[in-house]
């Protein structure tokens, strides 16, 4: 790997490969070693990137345009997720299909697979035991209706957070594959619907079956983020304050152990 570091990062390069169709090489560090693959693009910024394996050796003589630290780079059955360590493009994934019977790699970001499918458009108890101290809850600094969790023994502060939010996610586009692929990495995470399981089976120009496909694939491909249909937004809003004050009281018992 003569020419980058063996640190945990993510490496583009041009392809010294003279009149190759797929000018870039991608580096990945996977945990059992890294990938190397031939592509079409540097980033896929406005369509699924086309990728290609190579001998997976990384030439000597790459110019190398890119080097980023490296969040999450994981294989899931047929996919790769790869979150980076920066604010914009930093999220993407990886998917290894066959068409006509041979291997190929399609790269996209959320934004590119939702463009790949063009024609798809409360209880008063306090949380986990809090007797006396007040639950500090941050919103991420992009979600425009967020809970006020009133009533409640909770304050919430604005901040931008790295992974996850309020906002509504899309199942149908692809795009909650990206964000459970970063959610899966955290220590304690989970999803809340507000509505009911009926109701994602009703939605309008999409089959139930093939709803009900997806949802099975998200929570199969990542077991450790659970997804809650709360049937409402209050009941979410209620479930979503105590699993973060149940959360923070288990990491709290945790560090206790620990000591």
């Amino acid at each position: 790997m003569t020419g980058v570091t063996a640190a945990r990062t993510f490496v583009v390069a041009r392809n010294p490969e003279p009149g190759s169709r797929l000018p870039y090489l991608i580096r990945l560090p996977l945990p059992d070693g890294p990938l190397v693959l031939k592509a079409r693009e540097p980033w896929p910024r406005t369509a699924r990137t086309y990728c290609h394996r190579t001998d997976n050796r990384w030439p000597r003589d790459a110019e190398v345009l890119e080097e980023v630290p490296v969040r999450v780079c994981e294989r899931r059955g047929v996919a790769v997720d790869l979150v980076l360590d920066r604010a914009r493009e930093h999220r993407s994934q990886l998917v290894f299909t066959r068409v006509q019977g041979r291997e190929a790699i399609f790269w996209q970001t959320p934004r590119t697979a939702a463009r790949s499918r063009p024609g798809v458009r409360v209880p008063r108890r306090r949380a986990a035991g809090r007797a006396a101290e007040e639950l500090e809850i941050l919103i991420d600094t992009r979600e425009r209706y967020p809970y006020k969790f009133a009533g409640k023994q909770a304050r919430t502060r604005r901040r931008a957070l790295p992974v996850g939010d309020y906002a509504a996610k899309t199942l149908v586009d692809g795009s909650l594959n990206f964000l459970m692929s970063e959610l899966a990495a955290l220590p304690r995470a989970a999803v809340t619907v507000e509505d009911r399981l009926s109701g994602m089976l009703k939605l309008e120009h999409v089959q139930p079956g093939f709803v009900a496909e997806l949802l099975a694939a998200v929570q199969v491909r990542y077991p450790s983020v659970p997804v809650l249909f709360c049937e409402s937004r209050p009941l979410a809003e209620d479930w979503t304050f105590r699993f973060l004050g149940a959360a923070l009281a288990q990491a709290h018992a945790e560090r206790s152990a620990a000591r």
